[in-house]
């Protein structure tokens, strides 16, 4: 069976309402940027946001949470040491744990953080635009800032080999949506050009991940799901915003009271081959 055959309406509807109804912890040590906008999305799709940064209750958080984000858009050494005191308590107590590599690539102490990280405990999931996921995986990629210099399908290649060598799901978000799970391959069409001129989008992506992650036991699955909600209630907030910041506003209604019907209605998903990138 196709990869993109088991991303079903039914399916992430089913996560959905397992989301609203046990309602999940998921600790988040994330960024300044986005600490606002990505508690409130996940309230907004029915879980239950934590941000907790210090060294000494990071282990502790995790193991009251359902899943841990772990987000190096604003790093300080005390974070990072947070994070891996995270990450290690999250592996030894099976908890999911969503990485994003944000700018991973920009700047040689950002890179080595991320590889640090990931060569102490492999996540979960790692989700990041292609720039972010091609220096992850090679070490040699470069991106503008913390925005992407490259189209998702460019990065299916190092997203496999990231994929193989973490035993993760890696999801490469941008125009297309593309999830590796070693060899398997699924593409997600959904979306609003104007998600991209608000910022913390993605890193959003991967808090509803967490969530998703933390009620699905499947990762690949559970990425896709978040990716498809997401990039629904964005399209929907789009057809009622005036410009980004109206959309802002809008996408947490969406996310909100996003339909069973509404993503039946709009589901894009098709699947790909190895190494290439199929039609969206």
């Amino acid at each position: 069976m196709q990869e993109s055959a088991r991303v079903t309406a039914d399916g992430i509807w089913t996560d959905v309402e397992a989301v609203r109804s046990q309602a999940p912890l998921v600790h988040n040590i994330t960024n300044y940027v986005v600490m606002n906008s990505t508690a409130n999305a996940l309230l907004a799709i029915g879980a239950s946001p934590v941000m907790a940064h210090a060294v000494d209750e990071a282990a502790d958080m995790v193991g009251i949470a359902g899943a841990l984000v772990v987000n190096i858009g604003t790093l300080s050494p005390h974070w990072v040491e947070a994070m891996h005191v995270a990450m290690r308590a999250a592996r030894d107590r099976s908890v999911p744990i969503v990485l994003d590599p944000v700018g991973a690539g920009a700047t040689p102490y950002r890179t080595r953080t991320v590889h640090d990280l990931i060569a102490d405990v492999a996540p979960t999931i790692v989700r990041g635009n292609a720039s972010e996921i091609m220096a992850l995986a090679t070490a040699e990629a470069t991106t503008k800032g913390v925005d992407s210099s490259e189209e998702a399908s460019s990065a299916v290649d190092a997203a496999t080999q990231l994929s193989r060598q973490l035993d993760a799901v890696v999801a490469v978000t941008g125009a297309t949506d593309v999830i590796v799970d070693g060899d398997n391959q699924v593409q997600l069409g959904n979306g609003h050009p104007l998600m991209a001129r608000v910022t913390g989008l993605g890193c959003t992506m991967s808090a509803l991940s967490g969530a998703f992650a933390a009620v699905n036991p499947d990762p690949a699955l559970a990425a896709a799901h978040a990716l498809v909600v997401g990039a629904i209630a964005g399209e929907l907030a789009a057809e009622h915003a005036e410009g980004p910041g109206t959309l802002q506003l809008h996408l947490l209604d969406r996310l909100h009271d996003v339909s069973c019907e509404q993503i039946a209605d709009r589901l894009r998903v098709s699947a790909a081959t190895s190494g290439t990138s199929a039609p969206a």
